[in-house]
């Protein structure tokens, strides 16, 4: 599976049980499974919501990453990539 990210989150998204689901049951292949179930979003929320709420999860990133973020830094880099994700994006 080619890497793509959580067009909500930006988390990446690596394996088939890592996706979201549709409505159907089906698998969501833009969506992680932590933002996107049953076809809606499990959280409803303003893009900075989902900012600080990504924020508790640096600890966790920076285990498996060659370079570590202080939760500063990552709000900082979030707050210019998520407007590039699908869900943030101003149309």
């Amino acid at each position: 599976m080619e890497t793509t990210y959580c067009q909500s989150c930006g988390m990446p998204l690596q394996k088939e049980e890592e996706l979201g689901t549709n409505h159907d049951g089906s698998k969501n292949d833009e969506y992680c499974c932590y933002c996107f179930q049953d076809g809606a979003f499990t959280m409803d929320c303003t893009m900075d919501q989902m900012i600080e709420h990504c924020a508790q999860f640096v600890d966790e990133f920076n285990k498996d990453s060659e370079i570590t973020y202080t939760k500063e830094e990552s709000i900082a880099s979030m707050k210019t990539y998520f407007p590039t994700l699908k869900r943030w994006a101003v149309h």
